[in-house]
């Protein structure tokens, strides 16, 4: 059984017992987290697809770690004309371990 969740901006195929990365929530680690825009869930022969999201239905998880992905960096450059402009980011994330999926 899996179903497919937007959080953030993204979607992701999730099943029971997986560990994924999401956009920063706003949760304590240890809390759970109820996803409540389900797109599809797929049960073996059964198939939900959502217009937009699938009435009841919802993903539970439960928060593992708040961090920050690797730092990238930015580099504007202008030929001629001595501009130059370098910017580090890190991306905060919320890693999730999914608990049930409920539809």
């Amino acid at each position: 059984m899996y179903a497919i969740i937007k959080t953030g901006g993204k979607q992701y195929r999730v099943s029971e017992g997986e560990t994924l990365q999401v956009e920063k929530l706003n949760a304590e680690v240890g809390a759970e987290v109820v996803f409540e825009e389900v797109l599809t869930v797929v049960n073996d022969a059964d198939v939900k697809i959502g217009k937009p999201v699938v009435e009841g239905a919802k993903v539970v998880a439960k928060v593992v770690e708040h961090g920050k992905a690797d730092k990238i960096f930015v580099f504007k450059y202008k030929a001629k004309s001595n501009y130059r402009k370098r910017q580090g980011h890190r991306q905060p994330f919320t890693t999730v371990e999914i608990t049930a999926i409920n539809a």
